[in-house]
């Protein structure tokens, strides 16, 4: 009885009324309430009944209603309570009758002990009431139990139909797949073909629970299996993040060292030249302070002199002025050469800054489940048609990148023909595209920060910034003393760009004055003739395709040759526009007249032509790889998207 009442007060309980469920309905938040009350919470929430849909009073969550063209008052009606509510409603609610005295008698305010229980019914009786039920035609063949000592009796649960409340549910239509009563079959279903009993239907019902039971358990066990995977990897992630973040925190550790011992060397010579030059001041000012006692006595001998009577004094006083005797030591006398004049702190804050935002602790690596995988036949996904209102022609992409604004990747080429830089996106489900004219033919782009990209304008020897909102705004010109085609960004200060004549790969600062040029000549030969696509690889090298030799080259910043790929029989190219490398170093090199896209270790091995004629390349120019997968390949008019996935 005790835990009846705990499972009552606890389990059974609507907390909009308080009081024991009575019709209880689950949403779809797993929050239980009688129907009425739910509904009435309903009716006082106009963007609940706007939507159609009944609102949790607890969560907020919106339970869609399958009949939204009903009152509100029987939306909750086909809300049934989750098995467990209803289980204890059964068991221990008002539902689960009193075996212990006569439900009848009860009904009329007596107290008379049951002796029997009838399954049909669902009643308790007593003697009396026992001989009277048997009595009654209807009930003849009900299956009445006798009640002995603690008997205890499995209550049913009557459900009655919503149609006719006073009838019991008790058949089963199968073509309308609903529970009706004897008065429905009758009225609504007598030209159904398939009316059961829901009895005769159970044991087929009861199999195929088991075997539904049989692959829930099944499911169950793979998700304790994947969960166990799952917090497996949580702990590994755990364990790894403390890992990263103190090799974080010893990168920046060992640069703030590096900083601390530049100021320790700075205050050091500091206190080494103000400690000179103040012995230097501090040796003036005794030096100064003798002569100003000198020059006091001389000066008495002379006062002494002028007083003096004796012509001879003053001769003699007049001669020794004349010898130098008597000299006046000045200022100027007193300065040594290579004195310390003045000491200051020059500070190139331009320069400082640069250094800082070039500084580079490392950078934070995330691999995702659909990870580039250059093994896998790449897959045309979609075309992007380049040519757009205001072209002269058709569209003319010549190199390509993808910045991701606002979480939208936005495809950003040049288009050589026309003159501009464009930008297509999707956003709210619908494309768009928006156009830059840059006053010349574009060549090589390069992204600069998340959503700014920089365009090599060659005939007009420029360098053209623009920023990505999705839609593209000018943010500046740069003049060059060359004429660049390809183009690849080093750091947040500092680019690469390639010039045909002469040929050589520059380093540029974001104003476009050359830090350094690079020629390399290794065993006195010229490796760079016709130097043309740049791209950055992960250890932070140029990669760089020569048209006139044929070949991939690989620079260090400095100019140092890393290595230099010259292909030889079938692997040879002709003609290079495009090159790229991936987060895993892997090297993608265009071949425009043999229409194949090759692919590189990144130490510069063959592996295979990854894309050819027969996968439907033609002529391809520049590329690069953006999120989940994707290869952005340039062809004449349009942008071929490919995945390349696990």
């Amino acid at each position: 009885m005790a835990t009846s009442q705990k499972l009552t007060e606890h389990f059974l309980t609507c907390t909009i009324c308080t009081e024991v469920f009575d019709k209880p309905c689950t949403l779809v938040c797993n929050h239980t309430f009688c129907r009425k009350c739910v509904v009435n919470y309903t009716k006082t929430r106009p963007e609940a009944l706007s939507a159609k849909s009944l609102l949790c009073p607890f969560c907020r969550k919106m339970t869609k209603v399958s009949d939204p063209e009903r009152p509100v008052e029987e939306w909750a009606d086909d809300v049934k309570p989750i098995f467990v509510i209803q289980g204890l409603l059964d068991s221990f609610g008002p539902g689960s009758k009193d075996t212990t005295n006569c439900s009848y008698c009860k009904e009329e305010g007596e107290t008379t002990p049951a002796t029997s229980w009838c399954s049909v019914c669902d009643d308790a009786l007593c003697e009396q009431c026992t001989r009277m039920h048997q009595r009654t035609p209807s009930f003849r063949h009900h299956d009445v139990v006798d009640l002995s000592g603690e008997t205890k009796v499995k209550v049913k649960r009557k459900v009655m139909c919503k149609v006719h409340k006073n009838k019991r549910i008790k058949y089963l239509c199968k073509d309308c797949k609903t529970a009706v009563c004897q008065t429905c079959c009758t009225i609504h279903h007598r030209k159904c073909d398939m009316v059961v009993e829901i009895e005769s239907e159970i044991p087929a019902m009861k199999t195929e629970l088991k075997r539904n039971k049989e692959n829930l358990l099944k499911k169950d066990n793979e998700m304790k299996r994947y969960v166990g995977k799952q917090n497996s990897l949580v702990k590994e992630e755990l364990a790894l993040y403390i890992q990263i973040e103190s090799n974080i925190k010893s990168a920046s550790l060992t640069a703030i060292q590096m900083i601390k011992a530049k100021e320790r060397k700075l205050l050091s010579e500091l206190k080494e030249m103000s400690d000179r030059h103040i012995g230097q001041l501090k040796a003036d000012v005794k030096s100064g302070e003798m002569s100003v006692q000198m020059y006091q006595q001389q000066a008495e001998l002379i006062d002494q002199a002028l007083q003096s009577e004796c012509d001879m004094d003053v001769y003699e006083m007049y001669q020794g002025c004349e010898a130098g005797d008597v000299e006046a030591v000045g200022v100027e006398d007193m300065k040594e050469k290579g004195r310390i004049d003045r000491i200051t702190f020059r500070q190139d804050t331009d320069k400082l800054s640069r250094a800082l935002e070039d500084l580079h602790l490392g950078e934070i690596h995330v691999q995702y489940d659909d990870v580039l995988d250059l093994k896998a036949t790449p897959v045309l996904q979609d075309t992007i048609n380049v040519t757009v209102a205001g072209d002269a022609g058709g569209g003319d992409p010549t190199d390509v990148t993808v910045l991701e604004v606002n979480g939208t990747d936005t495809v950003v080429v040049t288009d050589y023909k026309n003159n501009s830089v464009k930008s297509f996106y999707t956003r709210n489900s619908q494309p768009g595209h928006s156009r830059l004219s840059v006053g010349g033919a574009p060549r090589g782009i390069t992204r600069l920060k998340h959503n700014q990209a920089a365009v090599t304008v060659p005939d007009t020897s420029q360098i053209v910034t623009v920023e990505v909102n999705p839609d593209l705004v000018l943010l500046s010109t740069i003049t060059t003393s060359k004429q660049y085609r390809g183009i690849t960004s080093l750091t947040p200060s500092t680019l690469a760009a390639s010039s045909h004549f002469p040929p050589c790969v520059d380093i540029l600062d974001m104003s476009g004055h050359v830090l350094k040029s690079v020629y390399p000549r290794p065993n006195g030969g010229d490796i760079l003739q016709y130097p043309d696509s740049l791209c950055t690889t992960r250890t932070g090298n140029i990669l760089v395709s020569d048209l006139g030799t044929r070949c991939v080259v690989c620079l260090t910043p400095e100019g140092d040759v890393v290595f230099n790929y010259r292909p030889t029989g079938d692997t040879t190219w002709k003609y290079s526009l495009g090159i790229t490398s991936t987060s895993t170093g892997d090297i993608l090199v265009t071949d425009e007249p043999q229409h194949r896209v090759i692919h590189l270790t990144e130490s510069g091995q063959f592996v295979r032509n990854i894309l050819t004629s027969q996968g439907g390349v033609k002529k391809p120019r520049g590329l690069c790889f953006g999120g989940r997968g994707r290869m952005y390949l340039c062809t004449p008019d349009v942008v071929k998207v490919f995945t390349c996935c696990k």
